[in-house]
C-alpha cells in the first residue's frame, strides 16, 4: 500500500520542536518499509487547494497525520484531519473534532469535567475581565494551544496577589509567544505520562512512565519546561529524567492512572494512539494536565520509549496505528 506523510514545512530558522517532525518523518519511512508499504512526503499548507491537489496525486492507500503546527501555529492543527476527512482518505491518529478539543486546552478542560476527570483549576483573560476571583495556590502559565513545552521554564509558575498580576502574566506571554495563554492550578506534586495504544480491544495502556526531576534546587518548580525538552546541552534536560520503575506500593496510583487514560481516550474520541499527561497532588489524586492526540512519535521521544518498556517492535505500533486509520474509514 502506498502510505503518504503529511506535514507541514519546518520554517527557516524553525527550533528543535518543529524539526522533530523530520525526525518523526524518517522513522515512520523507515518503519513503513519494513512492513511492506511504499512511501511519499507531501506538505500540509493553508493553501488548501494545493495541498488537496497534492494528495490526490499521490493517491494513497493511508495518510500518516504529522501535522504539528500550521506556519508555525498551532492552534490551526485541526484542519489537517478536517481536510483528510473531506477528501474521504484514511489517516492516522485522532479525527478533526477529537484534535480540535485536545489540541485548545481550554475546551479540553471544560469537556473533562462532565466526564467526572479531574483537571487542575484554571482561568483564562476572559474570565478576569469578567470579574473571576483567581484560583487558590501557585499557578502555572501555560498556551492554550502550543505543546511541546512551548513558553514554559521556571518564570512560568507564579503566586499572583490579585487578577491584574496575572493579567499581566499573561499578556507578557502573549506579547513574547503569540497566541492566547491561560492559567492553571499548578500543582507541585509527581508527573507522570501515559501513553496509549490501539488494539482491538481497545485502548492498550503502555507502560507508565514518571519525570524525575533529579537536579532541581528545593525551591524550583518541577516542570517539564522547554529547555528540560529540548536543549540536549542544558542541566535541565540531564536533569529531566523519565522512569519506569515503580514500588508496590504504587500499585493503586498506577491503576487509577490507566483507568483516567482510557476514560480520557473515550471522552475526546481518540483513536490510534495518544497521550494523558497528569500530575498527583498531596492527596494522592490524579489530575489531567494534558491530552495529546498524536504524541510525538520519534525514536527517543516518551512513545516510543513507552513501545521498547513494552516489547512492542517500532514497527509493530506503527502497523497498529495504520490499522486503526483504516478501520475507521471502512
Amino acid at each position: 500500500m502506498k502510505v503518504v506523510l503529511l506535514a507541514s514545512r519546518p520554517a527557516p530558522g524553525a527550533g528543535p520542536d518543529d524539526l522533530d517532525t523530520l525526525a518523526q518523518a524518517a522513522a515512520l519511512t523507515q518503519a513503513l518499509a519494513e512492513l511492506g508499504h511504499e512511501t511519499a512526503r507531501a506538505d500540509f499548507s493553508l493553501d488548501l487547494p494545493s495541498t488537496a491537489q497534492g494528495l490526490a496525486a499521490a493517491a494513497p492507500g493511508a495518510v500518516v497525520n504529522l501535522v504539528e503546527s500550521v506556519d508555525g501555529n498551532a492552534r490551526l492543527i485541526h484542519l489537517a484531519p478536517a481536510l483528510l476527512e473531506d477528501l474521504g482518505l484514511a489517516f492516522t491518529g485522532s479525527d478533526q473534532a477529537a484534535v480540535l478539543l485536545s489540541n485548545h486546552k481550554i475546551l479540553g478542560k471544560r469537556l473533562l469535567a462532565p466526564h467526572g476527570i479531574p483537571t487542575p483549576a484554571w482561568t483564562d483573560r476572559a474570565a478576569l475581565l469578567r470579574g473571576a476571583p483567581l484560583p487558590g495556590g501557585p499557578l502555572i502559565v501555560k498556551s492554550v494551544t502550543e505543546h511541546a513545552s512551548t513558553g514554559l521554564d521556571d518564570a512560568s509558575v507564579l503566586t499572583p496577589g490579585d487578577p491584574a498580576e496575572l493579567l499581566a502574566a499573561l499578556d507578557r506571554a502573549a506579547a513574547r509567544h503569540g497566541g492566547e495563554w491561560f492559567a492553571e492550578g499548578y500543582v507541585p506534586g509527581r508527573e507522570f505520562n501515559v501513553a496509549l495504544l490501539h488494539s482491538p480491544d481497545g485502548p492498550q495502556v503502555l507502560p507508565i512512565a514518571e519525570m524525575h526531576f533529579t537536579n532541581f534546587a528545593p525551591d524550583r518548580p518541577r516542570i517539564v519546561g522547554y529547555d528540560a525538552k529540548w536543549d540536549e546541552a542544558s542541566e535541565d534536560y540531564a536533569g529531566t529524567v523519565r522512569s519506569f520503575e515503580f514500588p508496590a506500593a504504587d500499585e493503586g496510583l498506577l491503576d487509577s492512572l490507566a483507568h483516567l487514560a482510557r476514560r480520557t481516550w473515550s471522552a475526546f474520541g481518540l483513536s490510534g494512539y495518544a497521550r494523558v499527561d497528569f500530575r498527583v497532588d498531596e492527596h494522592g489524586r490524579p489530575l489531567v494536565i494534558d491530552v495529546n492526540a498524536n504524541p510525538c512519535l520519534s525514536p527517543d521521544a516518551g512513545f516510543a520509549a513507552a513501545l521498547r518498556q513494552a516489547d512492542i517492535p517500532y514497527p509493530a505500533a506503527v502497523a497498529r496505528i495504520l490499522d486503526a486509520a483504516l478501520s475507521r474509514r471502512a
